[in-house]
């Protein structure tokens, strides 16, 4: 953050969660990385691997996620509305600000994404703007700033760096398994299987690791988000409204939209689990009305 200090309060729950997520992700990703390097035999080969791919989605994250979205940045004279809102959050949490994006389509939501707070880019739906009044967008737009003032984006990009690389790594030994037949020899046929093994176990520990920290961040985000406005109620408004429109929203949409739930406000699709990536609908609404009691019931 450079320095500053935004309004946003230290969640030493969050930094722990956080740190001990990571803590635990960086011994699998070395694990996994000496278990390439034994069965394998490249070390050199593995590091250029697993280096370029950790740079390319740490970089590029904004832009992957917004082409992937439709996804585009527009200038105050294109949305001075959303502008507004978002030059007022910002000042009032002394943060620096985000680029605004749009992205077309009729699904309601809105994600933050970027490398840094000074890198950050917010984007809303066309179909988010159209379904909420101005309160209940500031609210969604207050959460998001949360997730970029805890440097929720970085975070959750590396984490899940992890899981996506263990996910091809299975997948391209088990092909060669598949593909190899008899022009492989039994030894190369076991390495490749013991890749596709460690690559499934380690992606699986990451898959679980990445959704609790995730669910946490989620209610930490709608935590300070609603403080910040000062309205929660605006906030679960906005959160019954998504939930409830996104079940109309056609199938092929959803299908579009679930590889980047963990960046969306609200989960797209499917019921909450164990391996959701947001906290279930009734917890966020009940912890919101909560701080509306905490702030005297005036929100």
């Amino acid at each position: 953050m450079g320095g500053v200090r935004t309004r946003f309060r230290p969640d030493r729950q969050l930094v722990v969660r956080m740190g001990a997520t990571m803590f635990l992700l960086g011994l699998l990703y070395v694990a996994f990385a000496a278990a390439l390097i034994v069965l394998l035999k490249s070390l050199a080969l593995i590091v250029v691997i697993l280096g370029a791919l950790l740079v390319a989605q740490y970089w590029y994250s904004d832009k992957i996620a917004l082409a992937a979205l439709h996804g585009h940045v527009v200038g105050e004279e294109e949305s001075p509305d959303l502008h507004a809102i978002v030059d007022r959050l910002c000042a009032t949490a002394n943060l620096p600000k985000p680029r605004v994006a749009v992205a077309d389509l009729d699904l309601p939501n809105a994600f933050a994404t970027g490398r840094d707070a000074r890198h950050a880019v917010v984007c809303v739906s066309t179909g988010l703007m159209r379904r909420l009044d101005g309160q209940e967008l500031e609210g969604v737009i207050a959460h998001e700033l949360a997730h970029v003032a805890h440097r929720d984006v970085v975070v959750i990009t590396v984490a899940a760096f992890l899981g996506v690389l263990a996910g091809l790594v299975m997948r391209t030994a088990l092909y060669s398994q598949l593909l190899g037949g008899r022009q492989r020899d039994q030894n190369m046929l076991l390495i490749l299987a013991a890749v596709a093994v460690v690559s499934a176990v380690v992606y699986a520990i990451s898959f679980l690791l990445i959704r609790t920290l995730s669910r946490y961040r989620e209610l930490a985000a709608d935590r300070d988000g609603a403080l910040l406005t000062g309205r929660p109620s605006a906030l679960a408004s906005a959160l019954v409204k998504i939930s409830g429109d996104s079940a109309r929203i056609p199938t092929r949409d959803l299908r579009g939209a679930q590889a980047f739930n963990a960046i969306f406000f609200s989960p797209v699709g499917g019921q909450w689990s164990v391996f959701a990536t947001h906290p279930s609908l009734q917890r966020r609404l009940d912890e919101l009305e909560k701080i509306a009691v905490q702030l005297g019931g005036s929100a």
